[in-house]
């Protein structure tokens, strides 16, 4: 089951475990049954300290638990944890075996000092790329505190179950058997929910922070170039990331940046992580700001507040708070979320095997989700509500030769209905002014982002669209506060423009600190610089 490769990787991180593991697994006579002993066996096999026993009592079968030796088990696998649950296992098999977990000290100590009964279930889907993160963040809650108990569960593999249970997107989180929460979630959101005041408790140890040189908000592409080119002019730089990547965490397949011929969101998300943490950045975890407060006069500090009213004080502030998904705002959009109405094909499409789905959007997002969804559901509609599709042509003629999909255009939804549980039908309204039903299980909605930018309020100029309007420099109408990223009025929302407008932001700062010195300022520094090389 495991590539030689594969079992050569494993074998070295497997070398990291400091204490016997065990994975007890209860099967039955199922094929699935069959490759998960194979899966065990063959992990088993590449460390001493991993030992597999078949004696699991579990009615959920197949599954296993991976528990320290002779412990009690806290974390079960009803899956094989192949694709993007691989790393989930092995992580697992790692932090149960004692290497640490890596989360901030204040997060684990707030895990450690909650107190109650916590048994999370966590349906997911082995070709979703928002999954693990959640599957992870449990996990870990599992290793700090014994009061967690986590079941992850493979939609696919128990089909009856999640259909019983109406489950048609992942992750779907269950809490002592109630619905917790659905989504991308890390462990301090999961934190947030089951300890209201835990943001504002991690605030506290930002209370006395030295001012910043440079504050960045947002970790997606923008805000991780920007750390990066401030933290390499030597500048007091932070940044406050709830988790690194943004929308590129969602994002299956890329191809067009620029030197990496192909990868995925999950990836690259990591390596923007990985070169900011290379750099002297302050990195707040964990927060998201929560207000802007312009400085009162030229020259003051400009300020972040954060939850409980924490400020975080700086020079320069650069705003790199992306975007999300634009909704389509027509009945039955929210009522049916989750339960027919859905933004990720990737996650939720293997839920829709054999039925009929729509796509709303002809870009290249769209696109690409009508492609995609049209491998493993019986026929996708396609719905465009201009003349034209706006995709790339090589999208386009790969979804106009596909034949189970139908393309219509100048169509605009004007509603989604079903039996209160489920997604039955779509309505939209044709180019001749008629109401079209469209009888459909699923619709996906790609029709663009909306910038993240309603928390600024009214201290800086945005257009109509709620977009950040930045200056060729990146500098928004405030003096010393700059922009990046879709969140602003830059064209064309590309990972690759990102990283560019974030590196232009942050070298903006610098040029007009440049502006603003005086004739004598400039020749100074001009010469402690001849002096510096001299």
């Amino acid at each position: 089951m495991l590539e030689e490769t594969l079992k050569s990787q494993l074998r070295d991180v497997f070398q990291k475990i400091e204490t016997p593991v065990t994975l007890r697994a209860s099967l039955d006579e199922s094929d699935a049954a069959s490759k998960m002993r194979q899966f065990l066996t063959e992990c088993a096999a590449l460390s001493d300290n991993i030992a597999v026993h078949e004696d699991g009592g579990w009615d959920r079968r197949p599954s296993f638990s991976v528990a320290a030796q002779d412990g009690t088990a806290s974390i079960h696998f009803a899956a094989i944890p192949m694709g993007h649950e691989l790393t989930s296992f092995v992580l697992a098999v790692l932090q149960v075996g004692g290497v640490p977990v890596k989360l901030p000290e204040s997060t684990i100590a707030q895990i450690r000092d909650l107190k109650g009964d916590f048994q999370f279930t966590t349906y997911i889907s082995l070709s979703c790329q928002n999954c693990p993160e959640v599957v992870q963040a449990i996990n870990a809650m599992c290793v700090l505190n014994p009061a967690f108990k986590h079941v992850i569960v493979d939609g696919a593999l128990f089909q009856d179950e999640v259909t019983r249970k109406n489950i048609m997107s992942v992750p779907q989180i269950e809490l002592n058997g109630a619905p917790f929460a659905s989504g991308r979630m890390d462990a301090m959101e999961i934190l947030a929910k089951l300890d209201v005041a835990a943001p504002a408790k991690a605030a506290q140890q930002y209370k006395d922070a030295a001012p910043f040189d440079v504050l960045i908000i947002g970790g997606g592409p923008a805000g991780a170039a920007a750390a990066i080119y401030a933290a390499r002019k030597g500048l007091r730089t932070g940044i406050i990331a709830d988790r690194f990547g943004g929308q590129v965490m969602e994002t299956a397949g890329i191809e067009n940046y620029i030197s990496i011929p192909e990868t995925d969101g999950p990836k690259l998300s990591a390596q923007f992580e990985a070169h900011v943490r290379a750099y002297e950045v302050e990195i707040i975890s964990g927060q998201k700001a929560e207000r802007l407060i312009p400085a009162s006069n030229p020259g003051a500090y400009h300020q972040i507040a954060l939850s409980g009213d924490v400020l975080l004080s700086s020079r320069t502030i650069i705003l790199a708070t992306g975007a999300h998904w634009r909704h389509l705002n027509v009945t039955g959009e929210t009522e049916y979320l989750t339960k027919g109405v859905a933004f990720c094909p990737h996650c939720d499409g293997p839920f829709y095997k054999g039925k009929r789905v729509a796509v709303i959007g002809g870009g290249n997002s769209g696109v690409e989700a009508a492609i995609d969804l049209a491998g493993i559901v019986s026929h996708v509609t396609l719905l465009q509500r201009s003349a034209q599709l706006k995709a790339d042509k090589v999208l386009q003629d790969k979804l106009r030769s596909m034949p189970n999909v139908d393309i219509k255009m100048e169509a605009l939804t004007q509603s989604i209905t079903g039996n209160g549980e489920t997604v039955e039908q779509l309505t939209y309204r044709d180019a001749s002014g008629q109401d079209v039903t469209l009888p459909v299980s699923g619709v996906f909605i790609q029709i663009g982002l909306l910038p993240n930018t309603g928390w600024l309020g009214n201290t800086l100029s945005l257009n109509p669209q709620g977009e950040i309007i930045v200056d060729v420099h990146g500098a928004t109408s405030v003096p010393g506060i700059f922009a990046a990223g879709d969140a602003t009025t830059t064209p064309y929302k590309q990972i690759v423009i990102a990283v560019g407008e974030g590196a232009k932001a942050a070298l903006g700062r610098l040029i007009t600190l440049s502006a603003r010195r005086t004739p004598r300022q400039r020749v100074r520094k001009k010469l402690l610089w001849l002096k510096s090389i001299a």
